[in-house]
């Protein structure tokens, strides 16, 4: 059953009754950071639930979202299923609850073409990149940023599907690829310029107006993901740091995300912002309980609640 019974049960033997804001967590399924969030929330007597994406049904002609069987004052989005996840959200919104992120957040977030546009407006730093939307011009992209070049799908998580490109042959093969076997999201063709980092990225973790903590994830090929077995050491979240991922999430409207950023030279690029971020290996990196910090954000939103709109 998605969403909370109307009367709430002890969340666990050492809160006998539940209070405040109650808190829905949409999931695709419980990684180890959503498990983390539900029992950060317990131990403050949160009433908390997951979403289960699979489970809902959003009437979209009723008032409000106990018609639905939702019964929450605050929702904080952990959808893997990106698009499930966000027209979640966009009717969550329609209601008057307030989510963490925002469904016009989210949409940036999870589209690269989006996030990079909205960097470059902003004016933070990131590494050159261009859109193409044929084999031609894509080719043409490759040669304006220069050999080794990046092709990415425009959404996708864990480094999946990145390719690195030595020569227009290994762009034209790729670039092929994608227009015989790629979804709509490869229509448009994301080309970056190649940054040459040290080995390493690094992963800010934003909540709300700060940067709680900071990891270097190493790695000996050019993809520096976790999910793709990068390590992570703990990385001091310098002022310089700490600006540019906050200026970062202000960019693409969000309150809560993993911002990867580049070592260049002196400075730093930021490469991605990501809405819904995995933070478990961060905690044990840092030893900073961010699932009960992004708990403590998710009822700040919640006090700042205004009412739904009146329908017509």
């Amino acid at each position: 059953m998605t969403g909370f019974p109307d009367t709430l049960p002890p969340v666990d033997a050492t809160v006998p009754t539940a209070t405040g804001p109650r808190l829905g967590v949409l999931v695709s399924h419980l990684r180890p950071e959503e498990k983390l969030i539900l029992a950060a929330a317990r131990s403050r007597g949160i009433a908390v639930a997951p979403l289960f994406d699979r489970d809902l049904v959003l009437d979209l002609a009723k008032p409000a979202p106990s018609a639905s069987g939702l019964a929450v004052d605050v929702v904080l989005d952990r959808c893997v299923a990106h698009q499930r996840g966000l027209y979640a959200l966009r009717a969550l919104e329609r209601w008057g609850v307030p989510t963490l992120n925002t469904a016009a957040a989210v949409a940036v977030c999870d589209d690269k073409a989006q996030t990079s546009i909205a960097l470059e407006a902003a004016g933070v730093p990131t590494p050159r990149t261009l859109l193409a939307f044929d084999t031609g011009s894509a080719l043409a992209a490759c040669e304006a940023v220069g050999y080794p070049a990046v092709l990415k799908p425009i959404t996708g998580s864990w480094g999946r599907l990145l390719a690195k490109v030595n020569g227009p042959e290994q762009a034209r093969a790729v670039l092929a690829q994608k227009a015989e076997h790629g979804s709509f999201h490869h229509e448009v063709i994301y080309v970056q310029e190649f940054v040459a980092k040290p080995g390493r990225d690094i992963r800010a973790y934003v909540v709300g107006d700060r940067v709680l903590a900071a990891s270097y994830r190493s790695a000996p090929h050019w993809v520096t993901n976790s999910a793709r077995g990068a390590v992570s050491t703990p990385c001091p979240v310098t002022p310089e740091i700490e600006a540019l991922a906050l200026r970062a999430c202000a960019a693409v409207g969000a309150r809560l995300a993993g911002v990867d950023l580049f070592e260049v030279g002196d400075g730093f690029q930021v490469v991605e912002v990501n809405s819904g971020g995995e933070f478990k290996g961060l905690m044990t990196t840092t030893d900073v309980d961010i699932a009960a910090e992004i708990v403590a954000e998710a009822l700040r939103v919640a006090a700042r609640r205004t009412p739904a709109p009146t329908p017509a």
